[in-house]
């Protein structure tokens, strides 16, 4: 069945739905559900997606997978948002994408278990007994610098449990009055945890406690003329009122005893929701968080069917506040039946007359700046990996890809580099660079792209699709490597060539950006697919450009360690002086005279004159 006879014998079905409230599930071709939505209207919101135009790339992924569908009926709409939410949790549809935290947030971690409990910057920590967990801290807080101030302020141990135990002196910070020595016992645990309730005095709205010590402290240091101590807690002081001008802009709009709110802005559109959350711990605002969603059927004719994905997030979140104030674009129907759908302990209402405004409107805008800028390039991403999904018949979105390049000069030096892009996008701290065997034969392509690739199978974590830079014999490496390894990961190659066709037509062609793939006669003219060609030419390019540098780098010291082993005299102590003095640059000493030479290294004037010969020739 073509396509388009698909579309059309789905839209003549969906045209057959009951106008009426209810879910629906959209199955691929091996009976799976893709994806579960619900509608007002069956008819009219099935019906709109095999319209001949739709609004998303994702939403064309989607349909292009969907071979059939089904749905059930609801007394109301509040019904349907509950059974959603439970098929949702049922079938785990591909296409029902969770609501994305687009980072992990810091916390500050307090174990009362232990008589000197440090300060403990972490991500993701487990709640436990007799361990304060405060945050999370979002963008804008500065937390890892408070901690730190806090630490040096209130004298507070910053050490290690290792380092703790194993202490008999005590260490450079006490004597730099930074540290009390609670290892050897120089101040007690009841007087340690008095400063330390001082310290998170900050965090509990009572910052006077915390800044009022510090400036008596500040004060009698300057009395003692120690005005450079004095200058520091200044600047420590300082450090901590940044902290709570931004903390603290919330405190005149905390009513009663909800002091732990979450304030919900959004920013919708055809294709996108992005969210922005305000996070309010113990009547401080501890900064943002961003969350966004793919948009399949969540706005509807202005309305926003968002309750069941923020309930999603909250089911797997350990950080609840006690009251979440949702955006008033969202139906108030969905706000009232929230409860249905879900046993966390957790109140939510309106933010409309919730005394919390100003921050729904800073949260909206927040959410729409932050649309802004994910979405300026990431459309043509997406669409460039579909494309190349659709190449390989992958079924899902290569999001991970890998693209490797080996440098040689006339035998020597060989290096290879791997790039990673993930989601499109370089990830520079994934990229490596291998140091791989000079051979007896010299330039050996593919014996130096299998090692590379040996080496790099070995470490695990293997990306969604393997490129290489090179044509058909290339990918046959490549592949041969990763069947001896029993790997699955397909492989494409990208090369600059011209196939039999275009030797054969009429017009002289160039040679032209070609996309190898193995079982494939002809190579993919990346030209057809711009999207596609943009991102593999990118990785080739910056493969290029990565493995050149270490192998210029790898060249030059090879060079100069050569040159120094032919000088008659030198050895390994006297070499690595050399190289220590000139920091590898062999123009230092053959810009030197002889007694400059000697004067340099401390050698004899006959050495310096040997060496002095050596760089002139």
């Amino acid at each position: 069945m073509s396509d388009n006879s698909k579309i059309v014998g789905l839209c003549n079905k969906a045209k057959t739905l009951p106008v009426k409230s209810g879910c629906y599930l959209m199955y691929d071709a091996q009976g799976s559900v893709l994806y579960v939505g619900k509608a007002k209207n069956l008819r009219s919101r099935v019906s709109s997606y095999f319209k001949s135009k739709l609004d998303s790339v994702k939403t064309e992924i989607l349909v292009s997978k969907i071979v059939d569908f089904d749905f059930m009926i609801t007394a109301n709409e509040s019904e349907a948002l509950v059974l959603e939410n439970n098929l949702i949790k049922k079938h785990v549809p591909k296409y029902n994408i969770r609501l994305r935290d687009d980072k992990s947030y810091p916390y500050l971690v307090i174990d009362h278990r232990h008589p000197f409990p440090a300060l403990l910057y972490q991500r993701n920590p487990k709640r436990q007994v007799k361990l304060e967990v405060l945050g999370p801290f979002a963008t804008g807080s500065n937390i890892g610098e408070v901690i730190r101030v806090l630490v040096k302020a209130f004298e507070l141990r910053d050490c290690s449990e290792q380092e703790f135990a194993r202490r008999k002196e005590p260490c450079l910070l006490h004597q730099m009055k930074q540290c009390s020595a609670p290892c050897v016992e120089k101040i007690s645990p009841k007087d340690y945890k008095k400063m330390l309730k001082k310290a998170l005095a900050i965090f509990y709205g009572e910052s006077e406690k915390t800044i009022g010590y510090l400036n008596k402290k500040m004060t009698a240091l300057a009395a003692e003329e120690l005005f450079e101590q004095a200058a520091l807690v200044r600047d420590q002081v300082g450090v901590l009122q940044n902290f709570l001008s931004y903390a603290t802009q919330c405190h005149a709009e905390i009513h009663g005893n909800e002091r732990n709110v979450d304030v919900w802005g959004i920013s919708a559109t055809h294709s996108e929701v992005d969210l922005s959350l305000y996070v309010i711990r113990n009547g401080l605002l501890l900064g943002h968080k961003n969350l966004n969603y793919s948009d399949y059927g969540l706005v509807e004719k202005g309305e926003i069917n968002l309750m069941a994905k923020i309930v999603e997030y909250y089911e797997s979140s350990e950080d609840l506040p006690q009251l979440a104030l949702l955006p008033e674009q969202i139906e108030k129907e969905s706000v009232e039946n929230l409860v249905a759908i879900s046993e966390i302990k957790l109140k939510f209402k309106s933010v409309v007359g919730s005394g919390f405004e100003s921050f729904a409107k800073l949260a909206d805008d927040h959410a729409g700046e932050q649309q802004r800028l994910r979405l300026s390039g990431e459309g043509v991403r997406f669409k460039g990996l579909e494309q190349l999904r659709e190449l390989l018949q992958l079924p899902s979105l290569p999001l991970l890809l890998e693209c490797f390049d080996v440098a040689i000069w006339q035998g020597k030096s060989p290096t290879g580099s791997q790039i990673v892009f993930s989601e499109g996008l370089p990830l520079k701290k994934s990229y490596r660079h291998y140091h791989l065997k000079e051979l007896e034969e010299g330039n050996n392509d593919f014996a130096m792209m299998r090692e590379l690739l040996e080496r790099r199978v070995k470490k695990g974590h293997l990306p969604s699709v393997f490129i290489v830079d090179g044509g058909k014999a290339q990918v046959n490496v490549f592949c041969k490597v990763l069947e001896e390894f029993r790997i699955n990961v397909p492989v494409v190659g990208i090369a600059k060539m011209k196939t039999q066709a275009d030797f054969t037509a009429k017009e002289i062609t160039k040679s032209e950006e070609r996309l190898v793939l193995p079982g494939r006669v002809n190579p993919v003219v990346l030209r057809k697919y711009p999207e596609l060609m943009k991102i593999i030419v990118s990785m080739r390019d910056e493969a290029h450009r990565f493995s050149r540098r270490l192998h210029h780098s790898k060249m030059s010291k090879d060079h100069f360690t050569s040159l120094l082993d032919s000088i008659t005299g030198i050895g390994p102590v006297l070499k690595k002086k050399i190289l220590q003095k000139t920091k590898g640059d062999l123009k230092v000493l053959s810009s030197l005279k002889a007694e400059e030479i000697a004067k340099l290294l401390d050698v004899s004037l006959k050495m310096a004159q040997n060496i002095n010969e050596a760089m002139q020739k």
